[in-house]
């Protein structure tokens, strides 16, 4: 029987992500706390700040603990308790009953998240004036804006911002130097379910923390319980979204992970005492995450122990769109588009390596190589890098797929098919303000 190196297994597992067309961005895998591989995908570094999405929401989780060990508060308190100049003159006793060890595992009396991003300047406090819709305790609903409330109670039992507290009491304990933030909403509070942003490196050394018992940093009895299930998840699409919920993190087949839009992932494997963590930007591909989690679980975690571990960095790259220059048109242009058109487009042309469009955002022009991927500002957005992937799908259809590599990554995907009355334009994208350009079907006139 051929014995593999945990390196083989993980070329295997980016070999399968690239077939599969998922857009990582970096990864790192450790067993018994010693990394064994690190794969880097070129622009990005895993020593660089990246957008971590909803890890936002087990950082500040395990901010919660250690004030809980600190006596300043109990996961059993409701959590009325410390907002009682938000709550409503008549509250709901569903919102009276809700405790903070209900807002840990999703179990609030809301269906959703309450604030409205780009509306509402305070999020946490539309918490307390939303209507309760159920019991708390009862049902998983995935709330952001419950761990918004959560980031705030940080902010008024300790003084200072999580990003501040976790600064004080978590990194900087860790030895852990690195530039870190934590985007903010519009009143000045920390993003608590979806702002930080760090780097793989520190995630990848925090985890190992957790699993290593909190090594005197995070409370033991926080780190011994933050990964069981604490509630079921089975209306979740996606099958490991169904594994059940702990304490601001996922359950999984083989133990829990920290788990942000995208695929920023901390997946964590007791049994076989292994770590991997992830960055990418899945947002364009719904089965994304899932595709990660099976690629490590089906190309990895089975061969994990076989060999002694083997430090290795691998140089990776995502795949290209598929190009045939056979069905390439030089150039094309200038059209015109009707007025309300739902991408906005106002004209467009094409021609040497360059697509020119005006849209809300002013006159834009994007470089492409068919074929290749190339590093470009976000189209509208001067200040933010992008990766503009490209490629002549059929004859006369031109594919453009551009990803947002800032602090928020997403992007948009945008066929444009030119034929001799014309050109249309078809558009969809991930969630994000940077995206809300490209989404519908246009048509020159």
């Amino acid at each position: 029987m051929t014995q593999y190196t945990l390196a083989d297994r993980a070329r295997a597992f980016a070999a399968r992500l690239y077939r599969e067309d998922v857009n990582m961005h970096g990864f790192m895998l450790s067993v018994d706390g010693v990394e064994a591989v690190r794969g880097v995908y070129a622009p990005f570094r895993l020593d660089r700040p990246h957008r971590m999405y909803s890890v936002s929401k087990t950082m500040t989780a395990i901010a919660i603990g250690m004030l809980a060990e600190d006596g300043k508060l109990s996961l059993d308190d409701a959590i009325a308790r410390y907002f009682e100049d938000w709550m409503p003159e008549n509250p709901s006793p569903w919102l009276s009953a809700l405790t903070i060890r209900d807002m840990l595992r999703m179990a609030t009396c809301y269906p959703n998240a309450t604030y409205r991003e780009g509306v509402d300047e305070c999020w946490a406090r539309t918490f307390f004036t939303a209507a309760p819709t159920h019991a708390p305790g009862t049902v998983f609903h995935y709330d952001t804006s419950c761990s918004q409330v959560l980031a705030e109670l940080v902010a008024r039992l300790s003084g200072a911002q999580v990003m501040d507290f976790l600064n004080a009491r978590l990194f900087a304990p860790l030895g852990l130097t690195g530039e870190r933030y934590w985007l903010k909403d519009p009143s000045g509070c920390c993003q608590g379910g979806t702002g930080l942003c760090m780097s793989l490196e520190e995630l990848h050394a925090v985890t190992q923390c957790l699993m290593d018992g909190g090594r005197g940093v995070v409370p033991g009895w926080f780190t011994g319980q933050m990964g069981k299930k604490h509630i079921d998840t089975l209306h979740r699409l996606n099958p490991e979204e169904r594994l059940g919920y702990g304490w601001q993190c996922w359950r999984t087949r083989a133990g829990w992970s920290m788990y942000g839009l995208g695929g920023q992932l901390a997946v964590v494997c007791p049994e076989k005492r292994a770590l991997l963590t992830t960055i990418a930007d899945t947002g364009l591909d719904g089965y994304g995450v899932q595709r990660i989690y099976d690629a490590f679980f089906e190309e990895i975690y089975p061969h994990i122990g076989e060999k002694p571990v083997e430090p290795v960095t691998l140089a990776l790259q995502n795949r290209p769109l598929d190009n045939d220059a056979a069905f390439a048109v030089a150039r094309a242009g200038e059209y015109r588009f009707p007025e309300g058109n739902a991408l906005g487009l106002r004209r467009l042309s094409l021609s040497d390596g360059f697509l020119r469009y005006e849209n809300a955002r002013g006159s834009i022009e994007l470089p492409f190589m068919p074929g290749a991927d190339i590093e470009a500002p976000y189209p509208g957005w001067p200040g933010v890098p992008a990766i503009v992937k490209s490629g002549w799908a059929a004859p006369g259809l031109l594919r453009l797929r551009v990803h947002a590599a800032g602090d928020a990554p997403c992007g948009f995907d945008m066929l444009l098919c030119f034929t001799a009355d014309g050109v249309t334009v078809q558009a969809r994208r991930s969630y994000d303000p940077l995206t809300a350009d490209y989404d519908g079907v246009t048509a020159s006139v």
